[in-house]
């Protein structure tokens, strides 16, 4: 769940957006114009946001300028216009807005767009550890702990991150599973086991929704359903959340 903000003049495309990304499980905040885009921005500290280029007051490239002059351009902005050339596009990603999006806006064009902003506000860049040296305990921390992002405030060039810890009880699981997963295997048999952890993984975290758990992993569903049933993997005992 994110805290995304949706600045757009028209109240009808903003409460059709915030319907839509409500569904998917975030908190949407509503900004019709700059200024209250402003005071949302530093209220709130919005995880990401959608934004409006022709707005009555200040218009979405300008204040994506002031954002980035302020040093408050610390979320991924995806930009949005139904009357915009392909230069104003162009600037607005010079200037640090991560997508464009055209209007009127396609369901999957929106959801494909925000959850790449969202999956970019949470990376965080890790030191590489030679894979020769590690045992299998390292190699289970140093897959936990990517899934660990920090929550201190972030610079001016980096975006701000939030905790997605798994949580006790599959850090426990996953640790046991780790431990017990021996580099001697042949390496069919290593895979399948490494595969299994992981798809474990993504299903917890998506609580059992094939569909996100499909995007996390670049697979086609019916590819992913396949893939479950060759490990043995359920994928009902994680609850689904709907999809």
């Amino acid at each position: 769940m994110a805290n995304i903000l949706v600045v757009d003049d028209e109240m009808g495309i903003r409460e059709l957006l915030s319907e839509i990304l409500g569904d998917e499980g975030h908190v949407v905040q509503l900004a019709e114009n700059a200024q209250q885009a402003r005071e949302a921005r530093t209220q709130s500290r919005p995880d990401l946001v959608l934004l409006d280029i022709w707005m009555p007051d200040t218009d979405g490239v300008t204040l994506l300028k002031e954002w980035q002059r302020d040093g408050l351009l610390t979320m991924p902005v995806i930009m949005m216009s139904g009357h915009a050339t392909i230069d104003t596009a162009v600037e607005a990603t010079r200037i640090g807005a991560l997508n464009f999006l055209e209007k009127p806006i396609a369901l999957q064009k929106l959801l494909k767009a925000v959850q790449q902003g969202l999956t970019r506000n949470v990376e965080v860049a890790r030191p590489i550890v030679p894979v020769a040296r590690m045992n299998v305990s390292e190699v289970h921390n140093s897959i936990v702990a990517s899934t660990q992002f920090s929550t201190t405030a972030p610079s001016s060039t980096s975006y701000e991150t939030r905790d997605f810890s798994m949580g006790n009880h599959m850090h426990q699981n996953s640790q046991h599973s780790f431990n017990n997963l021996s580099f001697d295997l042949p390496l069919r048999e290593a895979r399948d086991a490494f595969e299994r952890i992981y798809f474990e993984y993504h299903l917890h975290r998506e609580g059992g929704s094939m569909t996100r758990v499909a995007e996390k992993t670049g697979l086609e569903r019916t590819h992913l359903y396949r893939k479950l049933k060759q490990l043995g993997v359920e994928s009902v005992k994680y609850g689904k959340r709907g999809e």
